[in-house]
Order: C-alpha cells, then structure tokens, then sequence
C-alpha cells in the first residue's frame, strides 16, 4: 500500500491572527483596488482588452518541427512564426472578469480565492537526499503514470515564494496538461519540484532555499533525466519558480538539461522590482509584508530542525529573523535569505541588495540556449519591470498583457466559472514544445554517474549529487499549507 499524505485542508488563513492581518490588508486593498476599477468603466480609460505585447528577437530563431503531429517529414520554421501559426491564444486579448478589473483585485482573488474543488490533481511523491545533507521532494503526476511511455513529455515545475505542487496556479496547467489525449489533455507526464521546507518536504540541513538558488533544481533534473533519458523536459515556472528557471538555463547554457522552458509572473530585476515594490503604500504594507511574513512562518516551522545543524552564520542569522515583527520581503531577505539562501562560494551576502543584484535573471536571457516563453502582466503589482527585450536572444519570447495582476489572469471560461487566461497559451506552448518540435535524441548535460556511495552526480558539477530516500507515496495535492498564503 502507497503512503498517502494529506496536506492541511484548503483554507489559506487557518489562524485568528493571520485572520485579522489578512483582513485589514485586503480592506486597503480592496479600497485601491475598487478605485481603479471606478476609473476603469470609463471608455478609454482601460487597456485590458487589448491585444498583449509580444517581443522577439530581431533575427528569431530556426526551430525544427514536424509539419503533421503524427508526420516524419520535419521543417524549419522561425520561432516567431511558429507562435503565431501553433500557439496563436497567446496574441489573444486577456478580458478579466468584470469585478476583478484591475491587477489587485486579480491579485487578492489569488491569494483569497476557494480552489479546492477546481482542477483537482493527486501526485507520488519521492523524497530525495542531497550531498549537503538537505532534502527535495518531486511530486509526480499523473499519481499514476506507469503505463505512459518512456519518452513521454515531461513538465518540471518550479513553484511560487513558499508555495508547492497544491497552488491552484499549479493545478491549473497540469490537471489538463496531465490529463489523457482521448480526455481532451496532453496525456503528459509531469513532475513538481518542492522547495525545501514547502508543502510537506523536512528540512535537513541548516540551508532553505531562495530565488537564485539553482543547484537544486540540478539536482531534480538529474534524477528525473537518469529515469527518462528519452523524455523532452518542459521547465514551467511560477514567480519565484520562474527566476531560478531563468536563472538556471542562463547558467547552463548548453549543459542545460531542459528542451525548452516558460515563465509566468518572472521577478526579473530584483533589486529593481523591491525597490518599487516598497515605493507604495499597499507595495510596501501589503504585498511584501504578506511576502515576508510567509517566508517568517515558514521559518519558525522548521526553525528547530535548522538549529539542529550547526552552522554559526545561519543560526545568527536564525535567531535574527525570529525576533522580527511583520517584516517586508526585503527585511526578512536582508536578515536571513542572504545568509541562509543557497551555498556557497556566492552566499553568504553582504546584503539584501547584493543578493538580489547577484541573483537577478534579467542580466542572463541572452545565455539562455533553448526556446523560452515568458509571460507578465503589465499591472502586476509585485513584478513592476519587465525586461521585454528578451536580451536580443533570438530563442526567447517575452509577452506582456494588458491585465492579469500577480499570477492571476482570470477570465470567464466556456462554462461561465472562473477560469485562467494563461492556460490555454502555456498548455499549446508545451504541445508544441513537446510534440511538435523536434528535439536532438542525445541527452542533454553532461555525463551521469553513480558514486560508491550511491549517489547520483554528473561531470560538470561533481559536488553535487542526490539518492532516493525512503517514504513518500500518494499525495493529495488539493489543499494546502496550514499558516501559509497561497498564491504569492
């Protein structure tokens, strides 16, 4: 019998004083929010129905497709041709729901919507232990995904701040991107990488995890490339995900072990996103408080595993953070993150800003050597600059709608509920990635080896390296984290 792990129920504000903080917050922002949305009903005064804005480079690249989905016959097309001929939702206007007009308003139905019973997806979960002594855990999906073929598409997925595979914006691409051909899917298989210390995984060592840190994401690629070595793999990235997707290929370059990559709601320039996160009332008071307070929670729920390993710079660091009260993002990064964040030789940091200069993606787009898709919304209010310029780099897409707040992109479906403009383009932007194009057989990355010690590693980066652990199982990925808000 399968483990099966439930996480806490789907309420997002489980305590009375995250309750009463939540409440006041949303009550400004509703009152931001619903002023815009007055001076939106005016004719002219809007944007959100217009077409977005996508950007190539001025020489897109040659991408090798077949001309028929079940066709040998293969041709080459420009990227940019491709995307308006394969993935043409994505030029299509992004109308949010009437009372939900404005990027707050998008925002707050996020983090305060009820998904519970919207796109439901169960996963397997496998715990891995790395050669620092921490662990990650991989929920794949479908639960059951033994009988899909070897080379079947796989979707590596990198969730939001503190959040996991239960988001609601997870769930929304994989439970059709997982769902069967003959069910109106993609019949793929899919895989969520978990932050340490989120949505379950233990902490294990004295190190968390932070926007630029990228070995961990090596490590989850080598294992899931040594499992399926035929298998194309489609980075998908989310907020925090997405910078170190970015980040990650930019690194890479060649050695990348993705096919192709796409990003929703990238933070880009870090230290230019806080700066003017914190130059407004409900940036400062709001956003980057519910962003600090979330990674503060997540703190002290692993604080006395993190004590447990010595570390005199993160437990200095530790004890700092737990005595804050109510801090920004960049007050809790600045006292913990750039300590604690990621390895060395780059961490430790001197501060916050040198963190988020060092660990910002916008700088490594040109180095990034695989097709990249990346999607913001111009009235995000978290992620205000958006390097649309793409670096030049003929394989990288960058688009920009009109409205769509952070992560949200609601829109009336088919049906009339509640739906995601963002689905449908990321959902043809992996069948054609997956499907369509044609990949080179040979794996990519370098070399795979398996040490005396068991540990799985790879010549380029012999420091690292990662072995399955015990337990793990089922999972019901439809709830959530008790403490935590969702959605950011």
């Amino acid at each position: 019998m399968p483990y099966l792990c439930t996480l806490s129920p789907p309420t997002n504000l489980p305590t009375i004083g995250i309750y009463l903080i939540m409440g006041a917050l949303v009550s400004v922002l509703v009152l931001v929010a619903m002023a815009g949305f007055f001076f939106n009903s005016f004719p002219g005064a809007s944007a959100r129905d217009e077409e977005p804005e996508v950007r190539f480079a001025e020489k897109p690249a040659l991408l090798q497709v077949r001309k028929h989905e079940d066709s040998d016959e293969v041709e080459e097309i420009s990227m940019k041709e491709l995307l308006e001929t394969r993935c043409k939702s994505l030029f299509k206007p992004f109308k949010p729901m009437w009372w939900l007009g404005n990027g707050h308003l998008q925002t707050i139905y996020c983090v305060m919507g009820d998904f519970s019973k919207r796109d439901l997806m169960w996963y397997h979960r496998t715990y891995l232990t790395l050669a620092d002594g921490g662990t990650l855990g991989l929920d794949f999906a479908p639960a059951d995904h033994s009988n899909l073929k070897e080379d079947t598409p796989i979707v590596v997925v990198q969730h939001g701040l503190t959040g996991g595979s239960y988001e609601p914006y997870v769930r929304a691409v994989l439970s059709k991107a997982c769902a069967p051909v003959e069910a109106g899917g993609l019949g793929y298989r899919a895989v969520v990488v978990n932050f340490r210390g989120c949505a379950g995984i233990p902490i294990t060592s004295p190190l968390l995890y932070s926007a630029c840190h990228t070995d961990d994401t090596r490590e989850a690629l080598r294992h899931v490339a040594h499992l399926y070595p035929k298998a194309p793999l489609l980075g998908l990235g989310f907020s925090l995900g997405s910078n170190v997707v970015t980040r990650y290929l930019g690194e890479e370059g060649e050695l990348t072990r993705l096919h192709a990559a796409c990003t929703l709601a990238c933070p880009w320039d870090l230290k230019q996103n806080n700066e003017e996160l914190l130059a407004s009332f409900t940036g400062r008071h709001v956003y980057s408080k519910a962003m600090g307070g979330n990674l503060l929670r997540l703190l002290k729920r692993h604080v006395k595993s993190i004590l447990q390993h010595p570390n005199e710079e993160v437990t200095a660091a530790c004890h700092q953070a737990l005595k804050l009260k109510n801090p920004t993002l960049d007050k809790f990064d600045d006292t913990f993150t750039r300590v604690a964040g990621g390895p060395g030789p780059h961490f430790p940091f001197r501060n916050s800003d040198d963190y988020y200069i060092w660990g910002s993606s916008h700088k490594i787009v040109d180095q990034i050597t695989v097709p990249y898709l990346g999607i913001n919304a111009a009235d995000d209010p978290v992620v205000r600059f958006v390097p649309m310029e793409g670096g030049g780099n003929g394989l990288v897409a960058m688009e920009l709608t009109r409205g769509g707040g952070h992560l949200g992109w609601f829109q009336y479906g088919k049906d009339g509920s509640v739906d995601r403009w963002t689905t449908e383009p990321v959902l043809e932007w992996l069948k054609l990635m997956g499907t369509d194009v044609v990949h080179d057989p040979k794996p990519r990355g370098s070399e795979i080896y398996v040490d005396e010690e068991g540990f799985l590693r790879e010549r380029a980066h012999p420091r690292l390296g990662c072995k399955v652990k015990e337990g793990g199982g089922l999972i019901d990925g439809n709830g959530g984290e008790e403490g935590m808000i969702q959605g950011l």
